[in-house]
């Protein structure tokens, strides 16, 4: 009991995970309740093909958050406050945008039409059982995912490991990739979520070079 007392005085704010118990509860009630007014589409989405594989780096998206949120919050505090203010923050404004702005897709593709069958069909299948295709722009699931990213590669123990900042933002980019190609999102969504991670970047770690004497 002592060991856990020193660890999490050492190691402050791990209540910040409590936004989830917000975050859940709100998602789903919007999920179950709203009913989409503005259907998003774009060229890019019909050019894009179903691929039910990709069901695999989508829902790696869990480990991806667990991992980044525990390494940080174990090794880099400061770190990790940025990455809960980044993702938090982020994904709370979706939440707004989606009351305000109920949007959603008709992208799925109709399963007995394609001809096939295997499990990552059946697994998206409850996937879109699960969550309904509304709520989607911005998308959280990119959202979040960039903030993971950024966060990590800009923490101690990225520094000086260019390989795992390579990890990180390649991982990120594949659960974006993956959004489209499960017909999760469009290309809207995705380009949206990602959009709101930029400001945090020059907010929390962009610095100017200074300047050079004559």
């Amino acid at each position: 009991m002592q060991t856990i007392k020193k660890m999490l005085t050492a190691r402050p704010h791990l209540w910040y995970q409590s936004y989830w118990l917000l975050y859940l509860v709100w998602f789903f009630a919007l999920d179950l309740t709203v009913k989409a007014k503005y259907i998003l589409w774009c060229p890019l989405d019909g050019a894009i093909p179903f691929c039910e594989w990709f069901v695999i780096p989508y829902c790696s998206w869990f480990v991806l958050l667990a991992a980044v949120t525990a390494s940080l919050w174990w090794a880099d505090t400061a770190a990790y406050g940025k990455l809960c203010l980044m993702m938090f923050s982020g994904m709370t404004f979706c939440l707004i945008v989606y009351m305000l702005l109920p949007n959603g897709l008709a992208l799925r593709p109709d399963v007995a039409a394609l001809g096939r069958d295997n499990w990552a069909i059946r697994l998206m299948q409850m996937l879109w059982r699960a969550d309904a295709a509304v709520n989607v722009c911005p998308s959280i699931h990119c959202q979040s995912s960039a903030a993971m990213a950024l966060a990590f590669s800009e923490s101690k123990l990225a520094a000086k490991r260019p390989k795992l900042k390579i990890v990180a933002w390649a991982w990120a980019a594949l659960i974006c990739a993956s959004t489209v190609f499960t017909k999760q999102h469009s290309v809207i969504d995705v380009a949206c979520g990602l959009a709101l991670v930029i400001p945090w970047y020059f907010l929390l770690y962009f610095r100017k070079k200074p300047r050079r004497a004559a």
